[in-house]
């Protein structure tokens, strides 16, 4: 079977990718390894026998589709989030990260740790996969290839033997993060109003008549439902369904007259409502108001659910493939704003192969650039840091004329594992013998120590700077510790704990592309600086 195995290196990906996946099914006091046992699978096999490596050019491949991915669908998110106070949270969590690798250099001098231990410890303890394969791209350019299968291993036992407790340390954080937590207010209600005042605004007014934005279903004048559309004037009388953040949505009822006892969104005889699909590539990188539903369709939007995340549907809101707008609207007409939105889940498991090769050559390119450093050290963003740069950068902008950068939701996680597979197979198969041995020395403890230190800094500079100095509620607290660590475990521990809390999403989606992106350069860095 080694032999069979040794001889079809297809067979090997498979083997290791489904016995990681059954190592990631075991549970212990509700953690689990989740995909990164596929990187103890591979190195499990790789230390049974030598000769079972998957090349080189598969696990770069992973790599390289793994952080653009990531990239698309954090561009967005990271840039809306810096134009608000997320530019003070990301302040902080960038301090956290780079207080960490100073953490870290320290344990190359001290402890006495080899460069590529503690890069792999710093990737481990922040539980980062692109940071360790941006490491691994680094000692490429630097170290001969009859002896790179040995020096990679060395991140990767530091990584293997830092990454529980980069796991752990974070959920005992949020656990006490959440222990005393209030509830939550900013989940998405709808409401009914009962005007009494005469000579309102139109609701395209008085949807940002406060801090945080409403939205309106529909509006009943003598008894017929109308859709809310946001050029209507609301008159002494009329009932008016208000959506949004709970405290938005009282602030506006108190502004128009005062909330009715009757739902008037449930009256769904002349005018529905329906969840519909962004699947037309026309559709996806426009704002909502550019569409002009009220004047096509006699129409409005209330909602956006946006993976797992309801979302009000602004005018100013860009809109995502695979987004899915509630529309509220005329039954007749239901039809032909469904045809034209797309609503086709077939198109959504379906990926642009012309932007998506672009925009991996792009990046490919980007990262291939590479600037001296003094002593004759060379840095590059490699096949890590370039198709991330590059991500980011088309997914903020998410089309360019007709090239529509942005990929369905769902398609997008799916390459996304698939990338992370390749490269954790890959990798753990490489470094397996090597690791094995390691493992077994004194030096282990050592390592493990070193670990530690690197995991506490960060989480404690992000607990107390954000309860003390950004006043954040404990469910964006924890959100943030979450994204900072990208890391699934704890943000899935967060939600459960919150019962899917808004503000935990919010949290994550805020900081997660600044600390990955950060996380895969400092890693860099420190091969560049310290080997």
């Amino acid at each position: 079977m080694v032999h069979r195995l040794a001889e079809n290196p297809t067979l090997l990906l498979f083997v290791v990718a489904a016995c990681g996946f059954l190592l990631a099914r075991i549970r212990v006091a509700g953690f689990s390894l989740g995909i990164a046992a596929v990187l103890f699978a591979g190195v499990a096999i790789g230390a049974v026998e030598p000769s079972l490596k998957i090349a080189e050019p598969v696990w770069t491949l992973g790599l390289s589709i793994l952080v653009y991915t990531i990239g698309l669908a954090s561009g967005p998110s990271f840039v809306a989030a810096m134009r608000r106070r997320g530019t003070a949270v990301n302040a902080v969590v960038l301090g956290a990260i780079l207080l960490a690798s100073l953490v870290t250099a320290a344990c190359v001098w001290i402890v006495g740790l080899s460069a590529p231990t503690a890069a792999g410890i710093f990737a481990g303890g922040l539980t980062n996969t692109p940071a360790l394969a941006a490491a691994l791209d680094s000692l490429k350019g630097l170290v001969p290839g009859s002896d790179f299968n040995v020096v990679a291993a060395q991140p990767v036992v530091g990584y293997a033997l830092a990454y529980p407790l980069g796991v752990l340390l974070p959920l005992l954080a949020c656990h006490l993060i959440l222990r005393d937590r209030s509830v939550s207010s900013t989940r998405l209600v709808a409401r009914t109003a009962e005007v009494e005042r005469g000579g309102l605004p139109a609701l395209a007014d008085l949807a940002h008549a406060h801090a945080e934005p409403v939205t309106f279903g529909r509006l009943v004048r003598d008894g017929h439902p109308v859709p809310a559309t946001p050029n209507l004037h609301p008159r002494e009388g009329d009932l008016l369904t208000v959506v949004g953040e709970y405290a938005a949505v009282q602030a506006v009822i108190s502004d128009v007259g005062f909330e009715s006892e009757e739902q008037a969104e449930l009256d769904r005889r002349d005018v529905d409502f329906r969840r519909i699909t962004v699947s037309d590539r026309r559709i996806a990188g426009r704002r909502l108001g550019e569409l002009a539903l009220d004047e096509r369709f006699g129409a409005t939007a209330t909602r956006v659910r946006r993976g797992d995340l309801d979302l009000v549907a602004d005018l100013a809101m860009t809109l995502e493939l695979g987004d899915q707008v509630r529309i509220v609207a005329s039954r007749p007409r239901m039809a032909e704003v469904a045809e034209f939105f797309g609503d086709s889940l077939r198109a959504l498991g379906e990926v642009d192969a012309l932007t998506f090769s672009l925009g991996m050559a792009l990046g490919l390119l980007l990262g291939s650039i590479s600037i001296a450093f003094p002593g004759g050290n060379h840095f590059a963003l490699g096949v890590a840091g370039g198709p991330l740069v590059a991500g980011l950068v088309l997914g903020a902008l998410r089309r360019t004329g007709p090239l529509v950068w942005q990929m369905p939701y769902t398609a997008n996680l799916t390459l996304r594992q698939l990338g992370t597979v390749l490269f954790l197979a890959g990798i753990g198969t490489v470094a397996g013998s090597t690791v094995s041995q390691t493992i077994a020395e004194p030096s282990s403890l050592k390592i493990a120590a070193a670990a530690a230190f690197v995991t506490v800094t960060p989480l404690a500079v992000l607990v107390l700077a954000g309860r003390r100095l950004l006043k954040l509620s404990p469910a964006m607290l924890a959100g943030v510790v979450a994204g900072t660590h990208t890391q699934p475990a704890v943000l899935a521990h967060a939600n459960e704990t919150t019962d899917d809390d808004p503000d935990v999403s919010i949290g994550y989606a805020t900081v997660y592309p600044l600390a990955m992106f950060t996380k895969i350069i400092v890693a860099q860095v420190l091969i560049a600086l310290l080997y």
